[in-house]
């Protein structure tokens, strides 16, 4: 039995060396590895190749590990963003560019845009509208590594009413009829249509517009947009091809339904009322409030001139309600999942929600959570992020203070990690 066991000693020492070839250790003085219990500190994350291997107590060391010294940082976990649309930003030549962009132009806008995304700590988002040829390309060339930003899911274009808020509005009348959106649809049948032609094009998931949004140039309100039997439909099409729907809807009335017809989350939700809240919650489903967004339009209508007058409209009645909404929403026990419209906002300034979140109701402590343990279950990704444990991706970043303490040193990320590479230090 001993030289059995001296053989098999043997045969194993190879293998450990050529793991801690590839093996690196943060030694992290303050730890939140997994956000909603207590941290800790003095603690040691061993990486092995883009996940994590383990956590231990104390600051270790092993023959042939790279050593990250993170010893007089607060060390999370790489940050989630549920809502971003990363080939654009808002400002006055938007509408132009909306109809002179071609796919590669917005592909090219969302490669610095994703940079920049990673850059302030945030390791995975969740792209809901855009141009589908790009996003895609975009999301394909972060996973083969040819770019570098966010690990991505999605939507591609929204499935949208004709003429509702994810179609082409406000330009002249053949110009809509060239830039109309592929995925409008009229009646059951055809937004069944729609949904499998994205599936087809591979997004993730299926993006809707419910209700009117503030930045469709049309005077068509921000309540319910779909009939009842077409958001059952697409809800029934994404579910038998393994997609789940994520609902834009600002009024109650195209909340209340898309909750109803069974979507997996509401998209900013300003206008939800107690009936909205019980559908949350017997639904198990999830609210990204976005109050970032609502902040950045009602800054802008007050503040320049290129707004459209119905855009303005509705930036100021909408923006200042989404504030009261989040924490009416958590209040309320509806499961939060960190989302900033970023796009509409400026991208890198993804972190500037935690403090609006706070603002709202929540801790700093629940405000993490959310764009953690919460958005990876959100984005069915648990297995993979959200936490700092083993098996999981080592997405990790690191900050000067105590986001306990603090929420907006967040806004100021130290160290990025992204699946075990360092992107900035």
């Amino acid at each position: 039995m001993k030289l059995l066991a001296a053989i098999l000693a043997i045969a194993i020492l190879p293998l450990t060396a050529a793991a801690q070839d590839d093996t690196t250790i943060i030694h992290a003085g303050w730890l939140l590895a997994v956000p909603g219990d207590a941290p800790a500190e003095n603690q040691s994350i061993v990486i092995v190749g883009e996940r994590v291997d383990r956590v231990e107590d104390g600051f270790i060391e092993l023959d042939g590990a790279e050593i990250i010294d993170l010893s007089d940082h607060y060390v999370l976990p790489g940050l989630i963003d549920s809502h971003v649309h990363l080939q654009g930003e808002l400002n006055p030549n938007r509408r132009l560019q909306s109809v002179t962009y071609s796919a590669a132009d917005w592909a090219i806008a969302g490669v610095r845009n994703a940079r920049t995304t990673l850059m302030a700590g945030f390791t995975t988002v969740q792209d809901v509208g855009g141009n589908l040829e790009a996003i895609v390309a975009l999301r394909d060339g972060q996973r083969r590594g040819d770019i570098i930003g966010p690990r991505m899911r999605v939507a591609g274009s929204s499935v949208t009413p004709t003429g509702g808020h994810g179609d082409i509005n406000g330009f002249n009348n053949d110009l809509m009829h060239l830039f109309a959106s592929p995925s409008a649809c009229n009646g059951p049948d055809d937004c069944r249509r729609a949904v499998r032609e994205l599936i087809r094009a591979r997004v993730d998931l299926i993006k809707i517009t419910a209700t009117g949004g503030v930045l469709s140039q049309t005077a068509a309100g921000t309540e319910q947009q779909f009939f009842d039997d077409e958001l059952a439909s697409i809800v029934e099409s994404a579910r038998m091809m393994g997609r789940y729907v994520t609902a834009h809807a600002h009024g109650v009335t195209g909340v209340n339904a898309a909750l109803e017809a069974g979507v997996h989350s509401i998209e900013h939700g300003t206008y939800l009322d107690d009936q909205s809240i019980r559908l949350f919650r017997d639904n198990g489903a999830y609210l990204v409030p976005t109050i970032l967004a609502g902040v950045t339009v009602a800054e802008i209508a007050e503040n320049s001139e290129w707004m459209t007058p119905e855009v303005r409209q509705k930036s100021m009645e909408v923006g200042p309600a989404m504030l009261a909404m989040a924490r009416r929403a958590h209040e309320g026990g509806v499961q939060i999942a960190f989302g900033t419209d970023s796009g509409v906002s400026r991208h890198g300034d993804n972190a500037r929600e935690f403090s609006l979140l706070v603002q709202a109701g929540m801790t700093p402590m629940e405000a993490i959570t959310s764009a953690t343990v919460i958005a990876s279950e959100h984005l069915m990704m648990a297995d993979d992020i959200g936490t700092i444990e083993s098996g999981k991706y080592a997405d990790i970043i690191a900050v000067s203070a105590n986001p306990l303490d603090d929420v907006s040193v967040l806004e100021t990320v130290d160290f990025v990690m992204q699946g075990g590479e360092v992107f900035s230090n």
